[in-house]
């Protein structure tokens, strides 16, 4: 079972803010913000980043043509619950008690309730806060009898629904939420509007294999697997056009649940991609971004409001490569690996920011992740972060304005695998702390890592596809680097700041690469 420790560095976690920066004058400035999230989605499946894609990706490619599109972008793990952790808390995942793997639809709450978010640093400056779609980062469910085994996604239906949730998004900063606890493929299959289910489930599902899988759990009546997506969508659009109506500054987090399993594009969708069933769901994402960008002009907004798309990690291997290699089409472009995995087509994604009026069109190579959102957004606000928050954060509004700033952007950027590997990246070097994969793809067995080097440094400038190994020609790199790793972990922060205490078991001192 997942719990939080809240460090004591943690306790009055938000900030105090100059009154002069509240009034409403300057929040009149202030954009809007939607924060996009596709899920499992690689960063060859969008087609202004892969000239060879089996597929156009009209919606996203007019975005980057008219935003900033970067592409050295990465998420803070190669897997779905770690990146959420670190896109709401400014904060690598590996710092909280999760230090491998994900939660489940029953986990507990992992982010700590007085931990500052993205959302309720927002929610103190004035803007209206929302989350509607897929939430995998625990919530505590009011469970009627003794419940067991919660993160190994169990089909538990010992919940009592009919009770409010707790520790879930509203007591992280969001207004209004609507979505539901795991991954759409994890039970329950029940809906969440603001702490409360909407229908009391009635029946269980049972698991559905290949493309649509899904696991056996209990569903509610209004709970329907292929209209997921689409019925989200018609809930974020809602919630803009009210928003829009208020005249109060918004932040919409829209993690989608696609194009993750179950693959179950609509029947319109069916063909379109003349590649599978996984080309003809990203198109329905595509589509789905393109409803979000049309709902913000219709309502005059578009102008004022930031949009940032990115996925949660690269492209699951359900996607079926072998189907989409016979059509010439590669989800983790030149890169190697996928979802899970430490290697690059594990965690570089697409990332495509636009403001138009504001962010000009261009493209970056400047390395960013995902955990740079909070530190983005206090710096919208006029808001200083202060050193118990955001520890792995940096300010990117520089880079989206077109404006100076000490380059490069981040001193160096971790990496973070299913299995919890670790690697870091500075430049053109990175230094994998591990012999294989640390993921789901070759080399990942004992009998493939028997005889391979303990570690791997690549120069991405050199070898992107990250295939020679060249760790021994580079002791000085591999030292530096891995010294600069240990130095983020143990001081709890990889920003300028007072060190932080990491959460959860200090496992520290059995990783033996940090102790040689």
């Amino acid at each position: 079972m997942v719990k939080y420790q809240i460090a004591a560095v943690a306790m009055c976690l938000f900030p105090v803010v100059n009154q002069a920066q509240s009034t409403g004058a300057a929040r009149q400035d202030r954009p809007n913000i939607v924060y996009i999230l596709a899920d499992d989605m690689g960063y060859g499946d969008v087609s202004a980043y892969n000239e060879n894609a089996a597929w156009k990706t009209p919606h996203l490619d007019k975005m980057a043509g008219e935003g900033l599109r970067f592409t050295d972008a990465h998420t803070s793990s190669s897997v779905c619950t770690p990146t959420r952790y670190g896109i709401l808390t400014g904060r690598y995942n590996w710092r909280s008690s999760l230090k491998k793997g994900v939660l489940s639809g029953y986990s507990q709450a992992l982010i700590a309730p007085h931990r500052m978010t993205v959302a309720n640093l927002l929610q103190q400056q004035g803007y209206q806060t929302a989350f509607i779609g897929k939430w995998h980062l625990g919530w505590d469910w009011h469970f009627s009898r003794e419940a067991t085994d919660m993160d190994n996604l169990s089909k538990n239906q010992s919940v009592d629904f009919g009770k409010p949730i707790e520790n879930g998004p509203k007591e992280l900063g969001f207004s209004y939420s609507y979505g539901f606890s795991g991954s759409l493929d994890m039970p329950p299959y029940v809906y969440v509007e603001n702490g409360i289910a909407t229908a009391i489930p009635t029946d269980t599902t049972v698991s559905v294999e290949d493309k649509g899988f899904w696991r056996e759990g209990v569903t509610s009546p209004d709970f329907r697997h292929a209209d997921v997506l689409s019925h989200l969508t018609g809930k974020a659009i809602q919630y803009i056009d009210r928003q829009a109506d208020s005249g109060s500054p918004f932040f919409l987090y829209f993690p989608l649940p696609a194009p993750h399993t179950p693959i179950l594009p609509n029947t319109e969708f069916l063909g379109m991609s003349n590649a599978n069933f996984y080309g003809d769901f990203v198109l329905q994402v595509d589509h789905v971004v393109g409803q979000i960008l049309a709902a913000l002009e219709q309502k005059g907004i578009r102008s004022n409001t930031l949009v940032i798309f990115t996925s949660d990690n690269g492209c699951s291997p359900k996607a079926n490569f072998k189907e989409l290699g016979r059509v010439g089409h590669h989800p983790s472009y030149i890169y190697r690996g996928h979802k899970a995995d430490i290697y690059e087509g594990g965690h570089r994604v697409p990332f495509i920011a636009s403001w138009p009026g504001t962010i000009q069109p261009a493209l970056t190579d400047e390395t960013i992740c995902t955990t740079d959102l909070l530190a983005t957004a206090a710096a919208l606000t006029g808001v200083a972060l202060p050193d118990h928050a955001g520890e792995d954060s940096y300010n990117l509004l520089p880079l989206l304005r077109g404006e100076s700033y000490p380059k490069p952007l981040r001193e160096a950027t971790v990496h973070h695998s299913i299995d919890g590997q670790f690697a870091i990246r500075q430049g053109d070097w990175k230094l994998i702390m591990c012999a294989g994969s640390g993921g789901w793809s070759f080399p990942n067995t004992p009998q493939d890592l028997e005889g391979l080097p303990p570690i791997q440094l690549f120069n991405l400038a050199r070898d992107p596809s990250e295939k020679e190994n060249v760790y021994q020609q580079h002791p000085e790199k591999v030292q530096a680097l891995k010294a600069l790793l240990i130095k983020y972990i143990k001081e709890g922060r990889s920003t300028p700041g007072a060190p932080q205490a990491n959460d959860g078991p200090e496992i520290w001192p059995q990783i033996s690469w940090i102790n040689q």
